[in-house]
């Protein structure tokens, strides 16, 4: 699944998403490529991104040289992919061994002799950026971080196929619901007994993998645990990014309105809006202050617009439309 922000939080909150030297033209072609990959047209998807490299003097972003691969991977052209995946692995950026291991569009690569060798690699980083972390916990998270995101990268393709209320899709609800409460028995053992650990304990990917664990229980778990992650953030133990996802999605759940425009829902005819937002005006500025980039970037991941004005006119059907949940 390429690394960009979906319905189930997004892996890339924690990774670079963006990079300090790209151009204007450089996130043009981004756009388009990320496009092309929603609308399943790989091979246009994984040129565009080429044409994004070439713009940009042949430089990437690790997560766009990674997405590059997967729509090569998709598009049938393994040597392509397995390029762009080996580029970030040998310059030592790229180290999420778990999500390579169960992402779908990579599938493709693991019969080439050259997959057993990247993996390697990657593990190589990763035992080297965790050099110094406590070792137990780490272990422990991959594995609840591969039981959240394993399936959850499921869920559109079968939404596709064969639709939300299908039995498909509620098998794999079943399924996710419980690996989501063992996950989260196994984290509030951590948080109760060590606070909110953070990425000089835990690495970047064990400290993101608490965030979503809590982001994807039920309303009391977050009331619980909102508290001590606002002091993590203060502390440099989590990112202002994925604690303005949990205000969100904690205040949608009291019925009140977000802060940050983090929270998707949809009507009974499947058409996704944004949650009531406070402010809609001063919303940019909000998302930027915590680390988080535009509400039109953000919607566009699913095929939404914003615009301001029709928000705030639309914005008392939209409150009745709300779901507590």
């Amino acid at each position: 699944m390429l690394k960009k922000l979906m319905l189930c939080i997004s892996l890339s909150l924690f990774s670079c998403a963006s990079y300090a030297q790209s151009t204007a033209e450089y996130a043009d072609w981004i756009k388009k490529a990320m496009a092309f990959y929603d609308a399943k047209q790989y091979k246009e998807s994984a040129e565009a991104f080429s044409h994004a490299f070439a713009s940009n003097g042949w430089k990437g972003a690790p997560d766009d040289r990674y997405n590059a691969g997967c729509s090569w991977a998709q598009a049938g052209n393994k040597d392509s992919a397995f390029f762009q995946l080996n580029r970030i692995a040998e310059k030592g950026y790229y180290s999420d061994i778990g999500h390579l291991l169960v992402d779908a569009d990579l599938v493709s690569l693991h019969n080439d002799a050259r997959w057993k060798p990247l993996c390697g690699l990657v593990q190589q980083n990763k035992d080297k950026a965790e050099e110094g972390l406590d070792k137990p916990l780490v272990h422990t998270l991959d594995t609840i971080m591969q039981n959240d995101q394993k399936y959850r990268m499921q869920m559109e393709d079968i939404q596709k196929k064969y639709g939300m209320q299908s039995k498909e899709m509620k098998d794999l609800w079943k399924t996710i619901t419980y690996y989501d409460s063992i996950d989260l028995i196994k984290v509030q053992a951590i948080l109760d007994q060590y606070g909110w650990v953070g990425p000089d304990v835990v690495g970047a990917e064990g400290n993101e993998t608490i965030f979503l664990v809590i982001q994807h229980s039920d309303l009391p778990i977050q009331d619980k645990y909102l508290p001590m992650m606002r002091e993590a953030v203060k502390n440099n133990k989590a990112q202002p990014s994925a604690l303005a996802l949990l205000e969100d999605r904690v205040a949608i759940r009291h019925g009140k309105k977000q802060i940050y425009g983090s929270q998707i829902q949809s009507d009974e005819n499947g058409k996704y809006f944004l949650s009531p937002l406070e402010d809609p005006d001063n919303v940019d500025k909000r998302r930027a202050e915590v680390g988080l980039g535009p509400l039109a970037d953000y919607l566009s991941n699913w095929n939404m617009k914003w615009d301001v004005t029709e928000y705030k006119k639309e914005l008392p059907e939209i409150e009745k439309k709300q779901k507590t949940y």
